[in-house]
C-alpha cells in the first residue's frame, strides 16, 4: 500500500535520502538567488518534489523547503544591503592585506581591508614594486583615496570600492593563522623560480596551491580553451592528495586526535590557498568526510556536496553568484552523479572507461555555467584531461613536499630534485597549448560533440554480445 501523507513512523534526519538533500539545497540556493517572494513558491514546489521522491514521505521536508527558501531570502537581502562602501575619501595608515598582489599591466592590484571594508588597491610605479613581497594577512602602510564602485563582480567578492594608492610604506608580516601558509607559499615560489623558467614556475604554483597570479594571460586562456582551467584552481583533488600524503602519519593517531589533526591541516591548507570558492567547497566536504569517518557514519559524495553547499551559502550567500563556485559544485556533482551513468554506457576496458567516464561526468556537470558564462564547452577537453590529469596529479601529490625539502638542500641538489617535476609541469603546459590550438570553437565544437557522443554510444552497442 502506498503510504499516506504523514503516515508511518517518523524518520530520523540522518535517514533523509540523497535526492531530498539535493532538493533542499536547490531550494536554499534559489531562495538566495531570487531574494524575493518568488523563493517561497520555489520552496513549496521543490519541497513537494522532495516529498514525491521520498520512499517514506515526510511533511517535515516540505516545511524545511519553505523555511530554507525564507532563510535564503533573508540572507540574500542582508548581504546585498552590506555590499556598499560606507567610508570613502582619503585614507592614510595601516591596512590589512586580503589577497596577494596581482600584476595587471604595469600596475599591482591587491585587495585590502580598511575600517572593516574591502577595497581593490591599485598601485603604479614605485608603489607597485614596493608591495611585491606583500602577502595575505600582512599589514601595509599606505596613503590613497577610496571611492565606491558599482561593479557586481567586485561586490560578490565583498569588494565595495577602489583605492587609488599614491604612496606605500612598511609591511608588517602576518601573524597566526596566516603565517604558516605564507611561509609555505614563499618557499614554493622561491624553489620553483630557482629551478624552473618563470612560466613553468608560475604553472607549478598553480597546480600545487592554485596560485595563478603569476601566470600570463595567454597561459590562462590556453587552459580555459582546452578545458583544463580546473588544474590551476585548488579542488578536492588537492585536498585529497594532501591527506593521502600525510595518511601514514594520521593513521597512527587515535581517532580523536586524528580528527583534530585533519581539521587543522584542512584549515591550514584552505588559508594557504586563499579561501577561493573551490577551496571552500573542497575543504567543507573534506571536513564532513573525516567527521563521518570518525563517528562511524557513511556519507555519500552527493550528500556531502549538498550539505557543504547549504552550509557555505548560508555563511556567505555571495557564493551563489560566484562562477568559480558554480564550476566547482557542478564538476563535483557531475563526477558523483553522471560518472556512473557514463561508465555503464561506454565501451572498452576499465582502464579506458574509468578516466573517460570521470571526464565526461565532470563536463556534464559544468555544461550550463560553461556555456552561459564563457560561451564554450571545449570538445578537446576529453583528450586533454586524459593526457594531462595523471601527470598533473603527480605534481599535485609530491610538488609541495619536494619544494619544501628543496629549501634544505644546496642549489645543485635542489635543481636535480625538482627536475622531474619541471618536466611534468612542462608536459601539462604543452597539452594545454596544443589542445587550445586544436579547439575549433563555435558551431564546429557543437558538431564535434555530437559526433563524439554518437561514436561512443555506437561503440557501446557494437560491443554488446549478440543474444541468440
Amino acid at each position: 500500500m502506498t503510504p499516506q501523507y504523514g503516515a508511518g513512523p517518523r524518520r530520523p534526519w540522518h535517514h533523509v535520502s540523497d535526492a531530498e538533500w539535493v532538493a533542499v539545497t536547490v531550494v536554499l540556493v534559489v531562495g538566495i538567488w531570487r531574494g524575493g517572494s518568488g523563493a517561497l513558491a520555489c520552496g513549496l514546489v521543490l519541497g513537494g518534489v522532495a516529498l514525491a521522491t521520498s520512499r517514506r514521505p515526510s511533511g517535515a521536508l516540505v516545511l524545511l523547503g519553505v523555511v530554507l527558501a525564507l532563510v535564503g531570502v533573508w540572507r540574500s537581502s542582508t548581504e546585498w544591503a552590506r555590499a556598499s562602501a560606507r567610508h570613502t575619501g582619503p585614507v592614510e595608515g595601516w591596512v590589512q592585506v586580503v589577497t596577494d598582489p596581482e600584476r595587471v599591466g604595469n600596475a599591482n592590484k591587491l585587495v585590502v581591508e580598511v575600517e572593516g571594508e574591502r577595497f581593490a588597491a591599485w598601485m603604479f610605479g614605485g608603489a607597485a614594486g614596493a608591495v611585491e613581497s606583500a602577502m595575505a594577512g600582512d599589514a601595509l602602510w599606505l596613503r590613497g583615496t577610496r571611492r565606491a564602485v558599482d561593479d557586481r563582480r567586485s561586490l560578490v567578492r565583498h569588494v565595495v570600492g577602489r583605492l587609488d594608492v599614491s604612496a606605500t610604506g612598511d609591511i608588517r608580516p602576518a601573524g597566526l593563522p596566516h603565517r604558516p601558509g605564507n611561509r609555505v607559499r614563499s618557499a614554493l615560489r622561491s624553489t620553483a623560480l630557482e629551478t624552473m623558467d618563470a612560466e613553468e614556475a608560475a604553472l607549478f604554483r598553480g597546480l600545487v596551491i592554485g596560485d595563478d597570479s603569476a601566470e600570463p594571460a595567454w597561459m590562462l586562456d590556453a587552459f580555459r580553451s582546452s578545458g583544463l582551467s580546473h588544474l590551476t584552481a585548488v579542488s578536492g583533488q588537492n585536498v585529497a592528495y594532501l591527506l593521502a600524503a600525510l595518511a601514514p602519519v594520521l593513521r597512527r593517531l587515535p581517532t580523536g586526535r586524528r580528527w583534530s589533526a585533519t581539521v587543522v591541516l584542512v584549515g591550514w591548507f584552505a588559508l594557504a590557498t586563499r579561501l577561493e570558492p573551490s577551496v571552500l567547497r573542497a575543504s567543507a566536504m573534506a571536513l564532513l568526510s573525516v567527521t563521518a569517518t570518525a563517528t562511524g557514519r557513511s556519507l555519500t559524495t552527493t550528500r556531502s556536496l549538498a550539505v557543504s553547499t547549504c552550509a557555505l551559502v548560508m555563511i556567505d550567500p555571495m557564493l551563489v553568484w560566484s562562477v568559480g563556485f558554480w564550476l566547482s559544485v557542478g564538476a563535483t556533482a557531475g563526477v558523483a552523479l553522471a560518472t556512473p551513468w557514463w561508465w555503464h554506457r561506454l565501451a572498452g576496458p576499465d582502464w579506458w572507461r574509468g578516466p573517460l567516464a570521470v571526464t565526461l561526468g565532470a563536463q556534464t556537470g559544468v555544461v550550463v555555467p560553461s556555456v552561459l558564462v564563457f560561451g564554450r564547452l571545449p570538445v578537446v577537453a576529453l583528450v586533454a584531461n586524459l593526457l594531462a590529469m595523471p601527470v598533473a596529479g603527480v605534481v599535485m601529490l609530491v610538488g609541495a613536499p619536494a619544494a619544501l625539502l628543496g629549501r634544505l638542500l644546496p642549489l645543485g641538489a635542489r635543481t636535480v630534485l625538482m627536475w622531474p617535476l619541471g618536466r611534468a609541469t612542462r608536459w601539462v603546459r604543452w597539452v594545454a597549448e596544443v589542445a587550445a590550438r586544436l579547439e575549433p570553437g563555435g558551431t564546429a565544437t557543437v558538431v564535434l560533440w555530437v559526433a563524439v557522443l554518437l561514436t561512443l554510444f555506437a561503440a557501446r552497442r557494437r560491443s554488446r554480445p549478440v543474444t541468440p
